[in-house]
């Protein structure tokens, strides 16, 4: 039997945590679309740059990308649990299907998804609330670093200064970052939190040449400064030398033969 599930709340509440630990614990089979969101006065919703979906997947691979979907899903798969994540800055004013934009309906029937279960975090008992804040005024910034690799120290350096105003008022930052190890990071942080997350993807890239796995970073806040973020992140990305110089010896090291017991 299907499922479908309509989680909505503010940035950074915490949806995609509380969806990934829904979907580990279902044990048919998984799938996730993010909506994009409506305009609200004020309030820029931030870009869909696939973080979300790129995370959830690498946790759990065999998750079903439900934006791609072209059939009625309740007809070909068993015991699936579809989750929609929609970004919503205010809670809705009715209970159920009634409650959800009608724009949001169309999306949703276009894509012959019909949510039998709608929650919103800040509304609905069973979802956590300590990240549930109510913005009056929201600015919205994204970048695509796909391709791109960070030197670790200046990753560092650059999100704590994101993070602590040298930008502008930052409320809610998050990305996917690739070092030139081959590892690459969900960064995560929100203004209600008293730290930031560094979480590793599971996904090692190849040392041969840039990932080609999707990376970008979304920022929202008041009075960001566009220009200086986009300026210190150019200068904290690898070249294509200094990425040859980290990645040459991890070649060499995987070349070599395992020493027989």
């Amino acid at each position: 039997m299907m499922q479908t599930w309509l989680i909505s709340g503010p940035p950074g509440c915490g949806k995609t945590t509380w969806m990934l630990h829904e979907l580990k614990n279902h044990r048919g089979a998984q799938g996730y679309l993010r909506l994009t969101g409506v305009p609200a006065e004020g309030l820029e919703h931030g870009c869909d740059s696939g973080i979300d979906l790129a995370y959830l997947q690498d946790q759990i691979p065999d998750l079903r990308d439900l934006s791609k979907s072209s059939q009625d899903l309740a007809n070909d798969t068993e015991d699936l649990l579809a989750l929609i994540e929609l970004p919503q800055f205010h809670s809705p004013e009715d209970s159920g299907v009634s409650g959800v934009d009608p724009r949001i309906r169309s999306q949703l029937a276009e894509l012959q998804l019909r949510p039998d279960r709608v929650l919103h975090f800040g509304q609905d008992e069973g979802l956590p609330r300590q990240d549930t804040l109510e913005f009056s005024r929201l600015e919205a910034w994204s970048c695509q670093l796909q391709g791109r690799v960070w030197d670790p120290n200046s990753l560092s350096s650059f999100w704590f200064e994101l993070v602590n105003g040298a930008y502008g008022d930052v409320y809610r930052a998050k990305g996917l970052m690739n070092l030139p190890d081959g590892r690459a990071f969900f960064c995560n942080w929100m203004v209600s939190q008293s730290g930031s997350q560094f979480l590793p993807l599971e996904q090692l890239a190849p040392p041969d040449g840039r990932p080609n796995r999707i990376s970008a970073l979304v920022v929202q806040g008041k009075a960001l400064d566009s220009n200086g973020i986009r300026s210190t992140i150019a200068d904290c990305l690898l070249t294509d030398a200094v990425l040859e110089l980290h990645q040459a010896p991890q070649r060499e090291r995987q070349s070599q033969p395992t020493p027989a017991n």
